[in-house]
């Protein structure tokens, strides 16, 4: 087969899932947030299903493994549930059945010839340290979690050689604090500033603690990984722009700025300060931020953000939100992925190369994650019992193609995994949307790889397509 877009030939091809959403709740020492948001509210998720079983991935991993395995996938990341592997959050004493089982898990990985790479936080803070501390908004918080990552390092650093901070904080800060997609569902714009700060901080004392231990002399290596949301303007005016630029430092300079360059953006902080909600920050606190900066970048890309000028006037009435400086653009002629109500849009995933080439130092980096969640796939299921999801494939066709032009002009990305391997529980819209290279059936959980799972072996075995 001729290869037009080939790739290098240590190039990570991979898929992307967490604890969370595939292990279920299984022996679990404590309850996450999300956790707690079910029990207490149900009827908030998709079909009342919530994280209990999930994927089964506790009692089914060295199943699925083999199906990555079959894939052809030579990467995976998932993550460790601080609720899962630490019994007491102030002493940092771990749960023997999370340290087995995490210990089964990476040696079963490792064993099928697939590099582990281990995130420490998705979404998932012990519901305890809210209810207790306020969560994020606590430093207190930020302390206890550079303790449980230094457990992580502590006792699996000897073979995992590739771990995360946070996935996607900036979705904690604006689920959480802006805009009431994720429990607490608050609204509240000094809050959320400070939460966003206070993550930065604990990102940069769980990589002071990865530093203090062993595991950079075996070879280990850590970075974060970010949801970018590239801003356009609706047009060259300079009010446009503007916009664009407030957005642009907001959701997305405001977590890549502090990893890469240990600074914040000065742009958004001087707006900040100037709006009376910049976070509480002291200098011995900064210095750990300038001085613990990431080895390389996650980055998960799924849609742009387009921004034009505010036309109407800010609604005060619910505080400070970034809205107060631009408002949604919404394309002409946009392409949509009308399941998510996400514009597709592939070039943006150069955009991104170019703009860590050039303004990030051109730091290591790879798309850790990428993908099309489309809702009621069972109706693509053919007489052979398999899912013919041709929509996905030419979903990543397109962006791996803008993703290798990037890399032939230098940009420093050594991999790409998609968002998901097995169709994974996805916070209050559950199993709704499906994104897996593999299918789960949720009354059977019988797992089939779909088509866009034999395309990606013969990609992966090619080094391209």
């Amino acid at each position: 087969m001729s290869v037009e877009h080939e790739f290098p030939k240590d190039f990570w091809w991979g898929a992307a899932t967490s604890g969370p959403q595939s292990e279920g709740r299984f022996h679990k020492a404590h309850r996450s947030v999300f956790d707690y948001w079910f029990d207490t509210e149900p009827q908030a998720f998709f079909d009342g299903v919530g994280p209990n079983v999930a994927s089964n991935f506790y009692n089914d991993y060295r199943h699925d493994i083999a199906l990555m395995k079959k894939v052809g996938l030579n990467s995976v990341r998932t993550s460790i549930q601080w609720t899962r592997l630490i019994k007491d959050f102030e002493t940092g004493e771990t749960d023997p059945d999370g340290v087995r089982f995490y210990n089964d898990v990476i040696d079963e990985f490792l064993q099928q010839g697939i590099r582990p790479i281990l995130n420490l936080h998705h979404f998932d803070l012990p519901i305890e340290l809210y209810e207790r501390y306020g969560g994020w908004t606590s430093k207190h918080v930020v302390d206890l979690f550079a303790l449980f990552a230094k457990r992580c390092f502590e006792l699996f650093g000897d073979r995992v050689k590739d771990w995360v901070t946070f996935n996607e904080p900036m979705v904690v800060v604006e689920g959480e604090y802006l805009y009431e997609f994720h429990y607490p569902k608050l609204v509240d714009g000094k809050k959320a500033c400070q939460v966003l700060y206070n993550l930065n901080l604990a990102s940069a004392k769980a990589i002071q603690a990865f530093r203090e231990t062993d595991c950079p002399k075996l070879g280990g290596r850590i970075g974060i990984v970010l949801n970018l949301t590239p801003a356009y303007p609706r047009s060259d005016s300079p009010e446009d722009i503007a916009a664009a630029k407030f957005a642009e430092d907001y959701k997305n300079n405001s977590f890549l700025d502090p990893a890469v360059h240990g600074t914040f953006t000065k742009s958004l902080v001087d707006q900040l300060e100037k709006d009376g909600v910049l976070w509480t920050s002291t200098p011995e606190e900064l210095k750990i931020i300038k001085n613990n900066t990431v080895d390389f970048l996650g980055i998960n890309y799924y849609q742009p953000f387009r921004a034009k000028k505010r036309e109407t006037p800010f609604d005060e009435s619910r505080g400070w939100l970034p809205e107060k400086h631009f408002e949604n653009y919404e394309m002409p002629g946009r392409r949509m992925n009308p399941y998510r109500g996400w514009e597709i849009y592939p070039k943006a995933i150069y955009d991104i190369a170019i703009n860590v080439r050039d303004k990030l130092g051109n730091i290591p980096w790879y798309i850790s994650e990428n993908g099309m969640g489309v809702e009621g796939e069972e109706k693509y299921r053919n007489k052979d019992g398999f899912i013919e999801d041709d929509y996905r494939i030419d979903f990543i066709k397109e962006h791996l193609g803008w993703l290798h032009k990037a890399m032939q002009e230098g940009s420093n990305c050594f991999g790409y995994h998609l968002w998901t391997p097995i169709d994974c529980w996805s916070w209050s819209n559950a199993y709704k949307n499906r994104y897996g290279l593999i299918a789960l059936d949720l009354v059977t959980q019988q797992k089939t790889i779909k088509k866009s799972g034999y395309w990606m072996h013969d990609v992966i075995a090619n080094h391209g397509f």
